[in-house]
């Protein structure tokens, strides 16, 4: 079968099509002929083991898992002779940031983990890119205890992790919802369920006269220091990222004790009840992932569409066509 390999770490023109083996199905696991995946900063941060720590999940010196998609959507062709939630010609979707896979034509994955079947009206594109970003969005969400009616920011309300905040903290969790955007993307943002929208090209939101309870940095662009100054006085400021220096990690072990303004840090997980719930927000349209539809990518513009990624100036999802 075809997929892309990377056995370095690197830019992404470490990425190389090659013809791989085609994945052979335990018993408790599914053979999914795999339609579509995404580019997303999982797959990113992994090959390029920017954060050295990665590498301990990855590979010390070289990756493990060198096929990369930790997202996908297709059909199952095969089931394992225990599984007894799917049956060939079922149509899933799914979130493997341990075995990934997802950008060669075919993968395997155990019918308890995070893959379940698309809900009715989701063509293969969207399913592809249901998991990543909501994932990541609802366990900073759950952290950060929201409750109906509380003010919340969303820095970066246009990226994967931050358009699904924005449905999420406003659809199901009941949130006043302020968005950070560009200019050009505010009514995008507004169609999400915004109720306020700030422009970063005109204003930064660290100096606004609004206090918030809860600063989500989805982006990682801001720091908590400058974010303080917008928190109410028991506010909490979660980032997607470690901070300069690490600090936000630091920061997470010392303000919980020490500041009634807290950062917290925490580890994103994903199983099967998570899989399941989120899959219910989209049948209930409290959530539907955003696509870039700027660009249609294959799985032979691998590189290109990971470049693209890497600008920082995605919409949402960026989908590659596997099948």
């Amino acid at each position: 079968m075809k997929a892309s390999v990377y056995k370095k770490y690197g830019s992404p023109d470490v990425l190389k099509i090659e013809e791989v083996s085609k994945p052979i199905v335990l018993a408790d696991e599914i053979l999914i002929k795999v339609i579509c995946s995404t580019v997303n900063r999982t797959d990113c941060g992994f090959r390029s083991a920017e954060y050295v720590i990665s590498r301990l999940f990855s590979g010390l010196f070289k990756p493990k898992m060198q096929v990369l998609g930790s997202e996908f959507s297709g059909i199952v062709e095969e089931i394992g002779s225990e599984v007894t939630q799917f049956k060939v010609g079922d149509r899933v979707f799914g979130f493997d940031d341990k075995k990934f896979g997802g950008h060669a034509e075919y993968k395997t994955i155990g019918e308890n983990k995070s893959v379940a079947t698309i809900p009715e009206g989701i063509d293969f594109e969207e399913a592809a890119a249901i998991l990543e970003g909501s994932h990541y969005a609802l366990c900073d969400i759950f952290a950060a205890k929201v409750q109906k009616g509380q003010k919340v920011l969303v820095n970066g309300s246009t990226g994967a992790i931050g358009s699904s905040a924005v449905q999420l903290l406003k659809h199901h969790f009941g949130a006043e919802v302020t968005a950070v955007c560009g200019t050009e993307n505010q009514e995008l943002v507004k169609s999400l369920g915004a109720d306020y929208v700030i422009d970063f090209t005109k204003e930064n939101y660290t100096n606004t006269t609004l206090k918030y309870d809860f600063v989500f940095d989805a982006v990682g662009k801001s720091s908590f220091g400058e974010a303080k100054k917008v928190l109410k006085e028991n506010g909490i400021y979660i980032s997607t990222e470690l901070g300069k220096g690490g600090q936000n990690v630091y920061l997470a072990l010392w303000t919980p004790f020490f500041s009634k303004k807290k950062l917290l840090f925490p580890l994103p997980t994903i199983n099967k009840k998570d899989t399941l719930f989120i899959k219910s927000l989209v049948e209930t349209n409290q959530f539907r992932p955003l696509i870039d539809r700027n660009f249609n990518f294959t799985l032979d513009q691998i590189i290109e569409a990971t470049k693209y990624v890497e600008t920082g100036q995605k919409i949402g999802n960026v989908v590659l066509k596997i099948a």
